[in-house]
C-alpha cells in the first residue's frame, strides 16, 4: 500500500488509511504534490511527543551525551536497591 495521497484520494480512502495508520504507517496527505497533512496512530504521536520533551530537557539531553561519551554514571548490581 502506498503512503502518499492527494486529498481526493484520501477521501475515498479514508477507512482503508485510518487502518493502516492504525498499524503503524505514516501517511502523507498532499495537495498540488505538497504535504499539507499526515496522518498517524496515537502512539506514534505519544513517541514524537515524548522525544520531544527529553529534546527539551537540558538535563536529559547531557545525559544523553555523557553517556554516548563514555561518561554516564555506572553502578553495580549488588548496590542497586531491592
Amino acid at each position: 500500500m502506498k503512503s502518499t495521497y492527494t486529498i481526493k484520494e484520501a477521501q475515498r480512502e479514508i477507512t482503508r488509511l485510518v487502518r493502516s495508520v492504525e498499524g503503524g504507517t505514516l501517511t502523507t496527505i498532499t495537495r498540488h504534490d505538497k504535504p499539507v497533512a499526515y496522518l498517524l496512530s496515537p502512539e506514534r504521536f505519544k513517541e514524537i511527543l515524548e522525544t520531544i520533551e527529553i529534546l527539551a530537557d537540558p538535563k536529559a539531553m547531557k545525559a544523553i551525551r555523557d553517556a554516548e561519551e563514555g561518561r554516564g554514571k555506572t553502578y553495580n548490581l549488588e548496590e542497586l536497591p531491592d
